[in-house]
Parts: C-alpha cells; structure tokens; sequence
C-alpha cells in the first residue's frame, strides 16, 4: 500500500497532475466514469479527472467554497508553468454539473471496495468482514427544487426550515470506508431508515457480519440477511419481550430462541414470503455497556451465531459497543468535512456534493490505513482530524517538489 502511495505521487509529479493525482489517480477517475478525459470546458482545463480532483480537494477546505478551490488550482498550475484557468469559478461550476451521477457512485465504492479489500487479516472480527450501518440527516440550500426533491419537515411553515435528506450509510468496520449509501426523501412512503437500507443491503455478501442498532433488527431484515448467508449482530428491538427463563440457555443473560415469521408485509411479494422459513434460530444476549460518568446502560443483542464456544458472549459484547464508531464516522463526515448542510442548488448537484464528501472521506481513511499498518496500530487509534489537516497541507507541497523521499 505504500509503495501504491509513492508510485502515485511520483506518477502525478512526472505527468504535472493535480496533487489529489496522488491520492487517487486518472485511471481509477476513468473506470468509474468511463472516460476522464472528457473536456467540460471551453478553456480545455476542466477535464473530468480535474473537476473531480477540484472538487475532492473542495470538500476538504474550510468553507467549501467554489473560489477558493479554483485558486489552489491556479497556484498549482501556475507553479508548473501550465496555463491557468480564470479566476472566476463559473467553467469550475459549470464542469461539476456535467459529472454524471452514476460515475460519482462508482467512484466512492469502487474506493470503499479497494481499501476495505486490502486490509490485514488482524483487523478482521474472526475472520469475518463486518459492516456496520447507522442513518442521519442532512439539510441542504433552500431552493425551489431542493424543496420538491427533499421538502422540509412537515411541521415547519415555508421559508422556516431547509430541505431535508435522509440518508444511511455502510461502513467497513476495520477501515471506516463508506462501502455504499442510499438518500431518500425524510417523510413519506419508504422513505425510513430500513426501506433505504433494503436499498443497497445487496452488498453484504456470504459470511459477512452486519452490525446495526435496533432499528435493523425486523423479522424480514434478518431473514433476508441469513437467507443470503450474511450474519448479524444487532440491537434487539424494543417491542419484543426478553424472558432468559425460556429458550435454550447459554448462561443467565445469554438464550437461543425461536422467532415465528410474522405477516406479510404490505411492501414483500407473495413469492418472497413463501421463501422463508417458518420461525428464525437466534441467540439473545444481555450487554451492559458503561460510560465514565454516565449510568450503565443494558441492551440486548440478537444474532444467528449460536455457537458460544466460536463465539463466546464476550467477544460478541465488544464487536457490538464497537457500533459507536459508525456515529464516529458520520460525525467525521458531517462535523468535521461539515457535510451537515450542503451547497448545492440543485438536486443532483446535492447529490453529487454527498458523493464527493464520500470519495474524499475514503481517501483520508486510506492513508490512515496505511499509517496504520506501518505504525502496527489500529485504524480507528489514528485522528481522522488530524490525518485530513495533514494532507491539506502537505499534498500540494509534496507534488510540487523534486523527486526526493518525502519520508512517507
């Protein structure tokens, strides 16, 4: 992975790329856009490889703002002796409308994919993946055609509140990637957490482990999971009963049930129903979670790995408070990349601002990977803040000087 880094700072040096060159390179750009050397521009500056290098470096600026990411590539360009764009940031603005959406989401999993794919054996949890999902919101500029796409909330009057988006999110455990997304309208039909989750659940694949709060743990989310071989460790919701009395026993807080399959639901075809079985296996578990300083809390976990040899109560109990960390991540990429409210008046513009937010959130967490394997730490033991505010300051430098180590 290092050498990868090297090679691609070299490689953005010999050819006068953009310093983002180094993080992700033209030919990854064009596998998810197809072509990236796509003009968007009449002054033939704006290809599609620099309006997404621009526009990656953008999301990592305090401010977010158009101007000032168009005259860090005027200095870049001008310390290489290139022709420089105007200083205007209407051709930039212009450029970013035409990136097509469906390249944008290539480009944040098909950089999810390649990190969370080249993790050391160590980081995983037993030999599994694990995934963890979480969900939240976001506002947006207040503009007519935000408002259609994602109208506020239903309790404020018009022109007292922004538009809404509700969004969730996977994210690779060992890593942090974002692995993948779906957004949707905050109120209406199939617009909660779990309808965006059955989105995009396609991605957790045989022998993976997903992690999630309550809020995934449905008859039918659980069936659909273990269906396809996935396992899951989540939060046992609220409206059903615990009695460690009944079941098969592990021990005092630790039990094997049998769920009964519920219902159809309005939103599952007949087919669908048909397939599962009768009743789902799970094992509940009782997990005292304390905080310094606050009361110590119980929750009960269910999961389908019911061998308490392989996976015993403890190790079931840490891989489930690790589920915090998916509410770090989102308040690395809503706090700290002030993703909280977007820019854009458009809604594929928004869209896209996500987007971009994502690939450039998974390009800091790659190189906190790499830091990691060299310092043989753990990821998360590594400042997101810290890691983002380097590369801010030391990309440009870097690919503009000789070809000397730089140390990295």
């Amino acid at each position: 992975m290092f050498d990868s880094f090297r090679s691609r700072l070299a490689a953005a040096r010999r050819d006068d790329q953009l310093f983002f060159a180094a993080l992700i390179d033209q030919q990854t750009i064009r596998s998810s856009f197809g072509d990236a050397s796509t003009i968007l521009d009449s002054a033939r500056i704006y290809d599609t490889a620099v309006t997404v290098w621009v526009f990656l470096s953008q999301t990592l600026t305090s401010g977010h703002n158009c101007v000032q990411a168009v005259a860090k590539l005027i200095a870049f360009r001008a310390a290489k002796g290139l022709p420089i764009p105007a200083a205007l940031s209407g051709a930039y603005c212009m450029a970013r409308d035409k990136l097509n959406e469906a390249g944008m989401h290539r480009l944040v999993t098909d950089s999810g994919a390649a990190i969370e794919d080249s993790v050391p054996d160590q980081w995983l949890w037993r030999g599994h993946r694990v995934i963890v999902g979480d969900g939240c919101t976001l506002t947006m500029a207040d503009t007519p055609e935000n408002q259609e796409a994602y109208p506020q909330m239903a309790g404020q009057k018009p022109g007292c509140g922004f538009p809404i988006m509700r969004m969730v999110v996977f994210f690779g455990l060992a890593t942090g990637v974002v692995l993948e997304a779906a957004m949707g309208r905050y109120k209406g039909k199939l617009t909660a957490e779990v309808s965006l989750f059955r989105e995009i659940d396609k991605i957790l694949e045989e022998d993976d482990v997903y992690l999630a709060d309550r809020a995934y743990s449905g008859w039918f989310d659980i069936a659909r999971q273990l269906a396809r071989g996935v396992h899951v460790v989540l939060r046992k919701h609220q409206s059903r009963r615990t009695d460690f009395r009944t079941g098969v026993r592990y021990s005092k807080d630790e039990h094997a049930v049998f769920w009964d399959k519920p219902p159809r639901p309005a939103w599952m075809t007949a087919e669908e129903y048909a397939g599962y079985d009768v009743f789902l296996t799970l094992r509940e578990i009782r997990v005292r979670i304390a905080t310094p300083g606050f009361r110590t809390r119980e929750v009960i976990i269910v999961t389908n790995l019911l061998d308490d040899i392989e996976y015993n109560k403890e190790d079931l109990a840490a891989l489930y408070r690790r589920r915090w960390q998916a509410e770090l991540n989102l308040r690395s990429l809503k706090t700290v990349m002030q993703m909280d409210h977007l820019r854009c008046k458009q809604p594929h513009r928004v869209r896209n601002e996500i987007r971009a937010h994502f690939t450039a959130y998974n390009l800091v967490r790659q190189m906190m990977c790499e830091a990691a394997i060299r310092g043989d730490v753990q990821p998360w033991q590594i400042s997101f803040k810290g890691t983002m505010q380097t590369l801010n300051e030391l990309l440009p430098v870097l690919c503009m000087t000789g070809d000397a180590d730089p140390g990295l």
